[in-house]
């Protein structure tokens, strides 16, 4: 519980975790209010209504990438592994707090988004029913605790942050869309890419009677897999880059 302190009290006393607080609730609620705001011609829909959740994932990941990047930048890591020679637990209470912190931001902006929408279009049906719907939205805050455990992985892997930063956001942005491209088995081999089995898993197996389906709102996802198989495949690749992680953490000088 000390650990899980400490490392509560490091993210809630430096900027950037509010700066990026903010930016991810202005993008996701804001494409959310824009969207509603400005698409007369359709329905409003769940899936409209999460339109910016992509957004809000990067600057999350920015965050926890640089919730331990800025550790290594300046120096203070050495001291916290110096108290605190177990640098396992030390680097797991870390990214406890900050997937926590990451899951509820995910949350928020999630319920806030359809909030904002169903304000600007009042007479619009934004009921949560389906599992479907369930997921669009509840489904947002594991998505970002899980993308948080990946960054934070990264950046103790790379331990400076425009690197671990240009990383994670050049592989979310580009490497997967990117991978579609190779002749033959692109499309086979990206169905089987992390982030887009977190694409599944909230966007994927849509309810029939959604408008997603008729074009109103993002494509469903596609992946390898179940929506619940798709999580799970998620989760099991952020463990095993954070084992890879605490691996090297603990053989390399600090």
């Amino acid at each position: 519980m000390t650990l899980l302190a400490v490392e509560r009290i490091k993210l809630f006393t430096t900027r950037s975790p509010l700066w990026c607080t903010l930016a991810a609730i202005g993008a996701v609620v804001g494409f959310a209010a824009l969207i509603s705001g400005v698409d007369n011609d359709s329905p409003a829909t769940i899936a409209k209504a999460e339109f910016g959740v992509n957004f809000g994932l990067m600057i999350i990941m920015v965050m926890a990438a640089l919730a331990i990047t800025t550790e290594y930048r300046f120096g203070t890591i050495r001291a916290t592994f110096q108290a605190i020679p177990n640098r396992t637990a030390t680097l797991l209470a870390k990214t406890t707090v900050v997937a926590l912190f990451a899951g509820v931001i995910g949350e928020f902006v999630a319920f806030a988004s359809v909030g904002i929408a169903k304000l600007i279009k009042s007479s619009a049906d934004l009921s949560i029913n389906t599992g479907y719907e369930w997921r669009a939205t509840a489904g947002v805050g594991a998505v970002y605790a899980i993308a948080a455990v990946i960054a934070i992985a990264v950046g103790t892997l790379i331990r400076h942050s425009a690197g671990a930063v240009s990383l994670l956001l050049i592989y979310v942005l580009l490497v997967e869309s990117l991978i579609a491209l190779i002749p033959n088995v692109g499309t086979d081999i990206q169905k089987w890419m992390p982030f887009q089995m977190a694409g599944m898993f909230l966007s994927g197996d849509p309810d029939p009677t959604n408008t997603t389906l008729n074009g109103n709102g993002p494509p469903p996802g596609s992946a390898g897999l179940s929506p619940g198989w798709a999580l799970a495949y998620f989760a099991g690749f952020a463990v095993v880059l954070m084992v890879i992680a605490l691996t090297t953490a603990n053989k390399r000088d600090a």
